[in-house]
């Protein structure tokens, strides 16, 4: 299994976009482009370059991916079907991972706001007891429940108070790491062996 997080997004400029674009794929780079703004351009370019850098050291794989999308949306390569992969970003990090079984990542920036109303919507009572003590706590569930469903590649649903139950979690391990030192957190998820 191989992590790559870009975490430097802060110092990351124009010229550096143009030209890392310049090594993505045309496909790619036109999905890129589609982005009107900055933030969009960069996370699609260096979210695609991480998993290829990924996929390199991992794997020794060289070759630019095509990815193919699942039914509920989960991308797999074309190319390289023994091969899972997952990526995510926000404002403050582009994770990508690699793997020989099914995985799932998400990156949340912990510096944005969360009402009252959302907290309630997604987490059970039990998660928030612990999120009054502590707001960091949210964004360590709410990856882990996105990490969760993208390994499964079902999409979210509304059955979000029993994520992490247990019955829902059996044979998965979940790694949560709080980055909040830079803004982010960030939790991997993946099939026990």
């Amino acid at each position: 299994m191989k992590l790559i997080v870009r975490d430097d997004l802060a110092e990351y400029t124009q010229k550096d976009l143009e030209v890392d674009m310049a090594l993505l794929p045309p496909w790619r780079r036109e999905q890129a482009l589609r982005y009107k703004f900055f933030d969009g351009q960069r996370d699609c370019t260096l979210s695609y370059l991480s998993l290829c850098q990924a996929l390199k050291e991992e794997y020794g794989i060289e070759e630019k991916p095509t990815f193919v999308l699942g039914e509920h949306g989960k991308p797999s390569l074309l190319e390289f079907p023994h091969v899972h992969f997952n990526i995510s970003h926000c404002a403050k990090a582009v994770a990508c991972i690699v793997s020989d079984r099914p995985v799932g990542i998400d990156v949340e920036s912990t510096d944005r706001k969360v009402s009252p109303a959302l907290i309630k919507h997604t987490m059970n009572e039990e998660e928030q007891r612990k999120i009054d003590a502590d707001i960091t706590q949210f964004f360590r569930y709410w990856t882990q429940k996105e990490a969760l469903v993208k390994l499964k590649g079902t999409g979210l649903q509304d059955h979000l108070h029993k994520l992490l139950s247990p019955k829902n979690t059996e044979g998965i391990e979940l790694i949560t790491e709080d980055h909040s030192h830079k803004g982010y957190v960030l939790t991997i998820a993946f099939q026990k062996k």
